[in-house]
């Protein structure tokens, strides 16, 4: 339940959610999503997934952490790193392919671009010390960290 995976919520992820009218109850005071107990094993969901359908009932605004996943922002002595969920089975499997590379590539040009350096330094709490994850690229910092 109180899982490092559950994402962080920007303030604007927040207010889109509670824009659609979800149940405030799904959102912690550590902006965070709060997982609910599987009906079916003994784990704990995002309480946004359609297990019967195997999808998420809010993608068109699913938050910033959901939108990039399975990358994370990981902070590593002070440094921001751009990482890989290493229990993500399409990481695993495409990981060493071209697509993937590219993918990252653009991702890190988006990630150091002014407009999100200044969404980091305005929402420090998303940056966490992950394990499990493979180290992608180091990130541009904002000035505060």
């Amino acid at each position: 339940m109180d899982s490092a995976w559950a994402p962080c919520l920007l303030d604007e992820d927040i207010q889109n959610l509670l824009d659609s009218d979800i149940p405030p109850a799904t959102l912690s005071i550590e902006k965070r999503i709060v997982p609910v107990a599987s009906e079916s094993t003994q784990n704990y969901l995002c309480p946004f997934f359609a297990y019967k359908d195997n999808k998420c009932r809010v993608y068109e605004i699913r938050p910033f952490e959901c939108r990039i996943y399975p990358f994370l922002l990981s902070l590593r002595n002070k440094k921001i790193i751009l990482t890989l969920d290493l229990n993500c089975p399409y990481a695993a499997e495409k990981a060493n392919t071209k697509e993937f590379k590219e993918y990252v590539e653009y991702l890190t040009g988006y990630l150091n671009s002014p407009s999100q350096i200044e969404l980091l330094k305005e929402n420090p709490h998303i940056l966490q010390a992950y394990e499990d994850v493979l180290n992608i690229v180091e990130l541009k910092q904002p000035d505060e960290l």
